[in-house]
């Protein structure tokens, strides 16, 4: 089983990374392989709604990490997406990385299981958790949580490893990701995957 994990902040090593690398520890002990893509010092741009993805095969019209991590994210088990929190929700960077890679991959993802991760300072958590697990409720994903919302506190660099709850919080969300993607990898051998109708899509006008 593989996890792919998504680190939207701008600093390499930071207190958004000493989460992720918390739930790593739970993954390797679980034999879970996990990759991390980093999207520190890269340029991306946002989504302009050129419809350009929605021909052929998919995949974006700017091609950058976005369609480099496209093949990664239809071969994993699960996702994480984890960003410093900047104004109360996440960062640019990850919200245009995420819009354009979730909409622009044509593959199905349902029952790949999503887990969201917020880092901040002070506020601002709960709604940067909200918005990242949009991704996941939108494409037929469960979503993993944890024994509290999946946050971790700290400004400078290291003080997330101080927040000793923050840090068990990412341990137990790690753990009941690789449960879930076991339990959904047991069920599809014993019932299949869901057959879905085509989907209906309804403007609010005309």
């Amino acid at each position: 089983m593989k996890v792919l994990m998504i680190n939207g902040s701008p600093r390499k090593g930071g207190n958004t990374s000493l989460a992720l690398d918390e739930m790593v520890k739970v993954f390797d002990e679980a034999g879970v392989e996990t990759e991390i893509v980093e999207l520190a010092g890269k340029d991306i741009r946002g989504c302009e709604a050129c419809g350009a993805c929605l021909e052929g095969e998919g995949g974006c019209v700017f091609d950058d990490i976005v369609n480099e991590t496209a093949p990664k994210l239809e071969e994993a088990d699960g996702v994480v997406l984890a960003s410093p929190v900047y104004y109360a929700s996440p960062n640019g960077t990850i919200m245009s990385f995420a819009d354009r890679l979730f909409y622009s991959t044509r593959f199905s993802k349902a029952m790949k299981v999503g887990a969201a991760v917020a880092v901040a300072r002070r506020a601002g958590v709960v709604p940067t958790y909200d918005t990242l697990n949009k991704y996941f409720t939108i494409n037929n994903m469960p979503v993993a949580s944890a024994n509290y919302w999946n946050n971790v506190f700290g400004r400078l660099p290291g003080e997330a490893e101080q927040d000793e709850e923050g840090m068990q919080t990412m341990r137990i969300l790690a753990q009941n990701m690789v449960f879930l993607m076991k339990s959904i990898e047991l069920g599809k051998k014993e019932f299949g995957m869901p057959e879905y109708e085509p989907k209906k899509l309804t403007n609010v006008i005309g």
